[in-house]
């Protein structure tokens, strides 16, 4: 069955899509092996529509995502069906294709951690640009519970997030967090109330969606390169895509804007 259900959010600053993790009665487990091609397509469309300005991901139901299907698991069917060879390729064809599209989408993406997020569920929610958590959220990454280890690029990921001696303990111990922990942790932006936490993430997304198109997705390319590169490959890096933001129209809009004291109307040109 398909993973995301899509959900358009039309608003005067533009499109929100809403992604839900759609398989409640399994705690939303993934991946089936159709996955990687499905998520990949839906971020590839997000992507090559310049009029999408942000993407809220959360889960049906009362988990994120359970992560893995460990009867799938005990089975060896599905995606660790075979030997290592052909285990290790589905890994490279399906989880790593899902980590890879969100990790590359070009638009801001706000997890609503509504539940549990575990193992891959987890790192799905740790690819997020914002994390926002129910306060009945909790997060793992019990693999080593399962006699195996982050086969999604977790342990590239979390360190990223918590720093790497948290990251240890989570890993090493196979314990989980609660939402509290998490938001003291660094893992998520804040936590709320359960029954608020649609409301408080698609007030961000709206608060993202009145940004400039093409500038925020610069800006997320930036944070994102920022990781990694060192710091004259980031000064020449936004000093390119500068020179192209001074160019657009939403440039010259922003600074009448303010000089005016009204608000802004961004067309993305």
């Amino acid at each position: 069955m398909p993973l995301i259900a899509e959900e358009r959010l039309d608003g005067e600053d533009g499109p929100i899509l809403l992604w839900t993790l759609d398989r409640e009665a399994r705690l939303n487990a993934l991946p089936d092996l159709g996955d990687g091609k499905e998520v990949a397509a839906a971020c590839e469309r997000v992507n090559a529509d310049p009029s999408v300005r942000c993407v809220v991901l959360t889960g049906a139901g009362r988990a994120f995502s359970a992560g893995g299907d460990l009867t799938a698991m005990r089975d060896r069917r599905d995606l660790f069906e075979g030997n290592g060879v052909q285990v290790r390729e589905r890994y490279r064809r399906v989880v790593h294709r899902i980590v890879r599209s969100l990790y590359g989408l070009e638009v801001p993406l706000v997890a609503a951690v509504n539940g549990p997020a575990m193992g891959l569920g987890c790192d799905i929610a740790g690819l997020a640009d914002i994390r926002i958590a129910s306060e009945r959220a909790i997060f793992g990454v019990p693999f080593l519970k399962l006699g195996i280890i982050p086969g999604d690029g977790g342990s590239w990921l979390l360190p990223r997030n918590v720093g790497y001696a948290r990251a240890a303990e989570m890993l090493f111990t196979a314990r989980s967090i609660d939402a509290e922990t998490a938001e003291r942790w660094g893992l998520v932006n804040r936590v709320v109330a359960h029954e608020q936490l649609m409301d408080e993430a698609t007030s961000v997304a709206r608060q993202i969606a009145s940004q400039p198109p093409q500038a925020l997705r610069m800006a997320k390319a930036l944070l994102r390169q920022g990781r990694d590169a060192n710091f004259d490959q980031m000064l020449e890096m936004s000093a390119a895509l500068q020179a192209l933001a001074h160019l657009t129209d939403d440039h010259a809009e922003g600074v009448d804007a303010v000089l005016n004291k009204r608000p802004a109307n961004f067309t993305g040109r």
